[in-house]
């Protein structure tokens, strides 16, 4: 029996870096616009003192988000963009 992997939980867990190597924190959920489906924002766990120090949008539970649009790749790692993040 083949099971097919899910995107949502690839990305699931990976650590957030930004393309200089800055550790941001790790993907704990995704938001997105139900109508389209076009994703919104990563939502970062266990952000890094250096992640609380830019100046991201938060969820009302206070978590952080990057927006989906800072992301260059996904890999061993979620790769964002630091300039797309101010």
């Amino acid at each position: 029996m083949q099971t097919e992997k899910n995107p949502f939980q690839a990305i699931l867990s990976k650590m957030v870096v930004t393309k200089e190597g800055k550790r941001l924190g790790f993907v704990k959920d995704i938001t997105f616009e139900t109508k389209s489906g076009e994703l919104i924002n990563v939502v970062v766990k266990d952000p890094t003192a250096y992640t609380r120090n830019l100046n991201l949008e938060r969820t009302s539970s206070k978590e952080l988000l990057i927006p989906y649009s800072a992301i260059i790749a996904i890999g061993d790692f979620v790769v964002v963009s630091e300039e797309d993040l101010i």
